[in-house]
This record gives C-alpha cells, structure tokens and sequence, in this order.
C-alpha cells in the first residue's frame, strides 16, 4: 500500500531560527514502503543524522519536506513535480532504487531543479541538473573484479536483478572482463519480487565457476546465495555496495557468511588506519546517526544521504554568496556549484564533480569488506 510522508524538520537540535531570512527548502524522496524500503527506510535514517549533523548553511535555515515513493518510480516522479510545483524546493535528493532515481533526475532536469541521487545512476548531457553520490557500478565492478583476480577467481558466474540495476552491474563486470580481470560465464537474472532462484544457479554450476557475482540488493540478493548453500557451492562469493544490509544478513544468515563486497570505508570506520580520509568524519556521521535515530548504524545506504547533504551545504554555502533562496537564480547557482565541488571529502569517498559526469569518486571510495560471523571486517 502506498503511504505518503511529509516531515518538515524546523526546530529542535535540526533547525535554529533565523528571523526574516528566507529559509532554503529541500525536497527529500525515498522508499519508505514497497519493496526498497530495506533501502529507503536507511536512506531516511541518513537524511535525519546529516540534519543533526549540520542543521543550517551559515545563519540560513533549511526545511526538508520528505516524501514517500513506495518504491514505484511513478510516484517518484509525482513526488519530484509535487515538491517543486507546490513546494517550491530549491534541491531535490533522492531515492531508493535505480528507476525511481532516473525518474526523478527527468523531472529536474525539466522543471531547471538541481538534483543529488543517492541511487548509482547516470544522467549527464549537455544540460546537467542531477550528481549522484554512489560509487558507479563501473567503479565497484571493476575494484571488486580485481579483489576476484587476487584471490584466483577468476571465472565468473553472474546473476542480478532483471532490471537496470542488474543491468549496471553486469555492464561493470563485463568491462572488467574487457580489462582482462575476470571471465563472465553467465548472465542470469531474477525479478526482485522472485522467490526461487533455483534454474539460474543450476545454470550457474553447469559452468563450474570460480566465483559467482551477485547483482542484487538488500534482502533478494540473499536468494542466489541461499540456493548456492543448498548446492554446496564452495567457490567466492562476490557483491557491491548494495548488499551491506543489516537484512541482507540477517535473511542470508550463515549462506551470506564470506562475501566480499566492495563498499564504501565508513562501513568499517573503526577498522580503517588512522589518517585515512573517512575515519574521523564517519565516526562524527555514527554519532550523528545514533543522536537522530536512536540506534547504530549498521548500513552503507544512510551514508549515502549523509553525503549527499554535505555536498549540498557546501555548494549551497557559495551559492548565497549570489543569488536569494526560493529564487531560479539560486537553484541555477547551486547546480552550478554542485558542479564544481572539488575535494570534498564525505564518508563514502572524496568528491569532485564536473560538467559531463554524474559520478564524482574514484577508487578511493571504495574497499573490501568480507562478512564474518554476521559482521563486515575490512580487508585491504
């Protein structure tokens, strides 16, 4: 059932005051219900602790107005042309799935609304309104490939979603493939909403494998590595970003027990070396996080919202400097400014965007975590 949710967060630890100042408003969607709210619901989380975090740009306050998309890409798209068109919003960020993510960036780019996607997409052209914050699957394709070349793995079996994120995720291997990594066996794909994945992996065996690579997320990318269990499967088991799930590993259980995914560092803060670039800020980001929601943080996904602030407050921060909230002045100038973050540093990776690319992290966004009796240890 669709559920609509709209939180206007203005005072309390969020938000102080300003008197006459215009207030910048953010309009924030993600899958709070359907079938990527294991996504969405994280997603949420993380907007709250980068409120908590940094409440305000300078003396100006922020209201974010949240929406539910039931992880429907229709709705999103209401969502995104609702909160520009009736609220006015000078930022769109969102949202839990691929699709969805995509349908809100078609809306921006319409409506002349710079957006920050917290799904790895890509929406670059000559007339760029949308970033996205995710390492690309290319990315994570390719560090993850090299991890499967390390450990001798080197024939690869691969099932995903049969949709664009499976898509993204086979279209990564195959490049890695290309760069002489590895050797993709199969392709084989499944619906998110599947219960059996049971001919797919029998497909996946006949070619004795080294490895298999799962392109999928959240609770379904445990269903390959369930029935991979139950066949005795004993070669490595390979992910992304997606699958550092708090319910991916408590659906996966012990079948899910030495994955390696590739994923950002602030998943393993604590283990990380002193000095590198994420430990500090992503233990300000846990503090944050446990401040806004009452819990630890036990996913990538919140992250991602976390950064996506930061890389609004900080063009958001120069954008003033120009143009008045509210305004088409000012969302051009913060799109404008979104494009030309350099070295930002976040918990996900360092971030520098330009015109003519969504993506705006290299490698060291990204490490290898391994799943050990129900916890991701780092690997380097």
């Amino acid at each position: 059932m669709r559920r609509l949710v709209s939180a206007t967060i203005l005072a309390g630890s969020f938000v102080v005051a300003t008197g006459a100042q215009a207030e910048i408003k953010v309009g924030f969607v993600t899958s709070l219900s359907g079938g990527a709210a294991a996504i969405g619901i994280p997603y949420g989380k993380g907007m709250k602790a980068a409120q908590a975090y940094k409440p305000q740009v300078g003396s100006e306050s922020i209201k974010v107005i949240e929406l539910d998309d039931a992880s429907d890409p229709s709705a999103a798209t209401r969502n995104a042309r609702k909160l520009v068109e009736e609220e006015n919003v000078d930022i769109l960020i969102g949202t839990g799935t691929v699709p969805s993510s995509i349908a809100m960036t078609a809306v921006a780019k319409e409506l002349k609304v710079p957006m920050i996607a917290i799904s790895p997409i890509s929406s670059a052209d000559a007339d760029q309104w949308s970033v996205t914050i995710p390492q690309s699957p290319a990315l994570m394709g390719k560090v993850v490939a090299q991890r499967m070349k390390r450990d001798g793995k080197t024939k690869i079996g691969y099932i995903g979603f049969s949709d664009s994120w499976g898509d993204l995720v086979y279209d990564g291997a195959k490049r890695a493939e290309a760069d002489g990594l590895i050797k993709v066996l199969t392709n084989e794909r499944y619906a998110r909403t599947d219960t059996s994945v049971t001919g797919q992996i029998l497909k996946i065996l006949a070619t004795q494998p080294d490895g298999v690579l799962i392109g999928g997320s959240s609770t379904q990318a445990a269903l390959p590595l369930i029935e991979l269990a139950k066949r005795s499967y004993k070669g490595g088991l390979y992910g992304l970003a997606p699958l550092v799930n708090a319910d991916f590993v408590r659906v996966g259980g012990k079948s899910a027990e030495g994955v390696k995914v590739t994923i950002g560092p602030v998943v393993v803060a604590e283990q990380l070396p002193d000095g590198h670039f994420a430990k500090a800020l992503s233990m300000s980001f846990r503090e944050a996080y446990q401040k806004a929601n009452g819990e630890a943080t036990t996913d990538g996904f919140s992250a991602y919202s976390f950064d996506a602030w930061l890389v609004f407050i900080n063009a958001a921060e120069r954008a003033l400097r120009s143009a008045k909230p509210g305004t088409a002045e000012f969302r051009t100038r913060l799109k404008d400014e979104i494009l030309q973050t350099k070295e930002l540093a976040g918990v996900h990776g360092v971030y520098n965007f330009a015109k003519g690319s969504s993506y705006g992290v290299d490698e060291r966004s990204l490490v290898i975590v391994r799943l050990v009796n129900g916890a991701w240890k780092y690997e380097p």
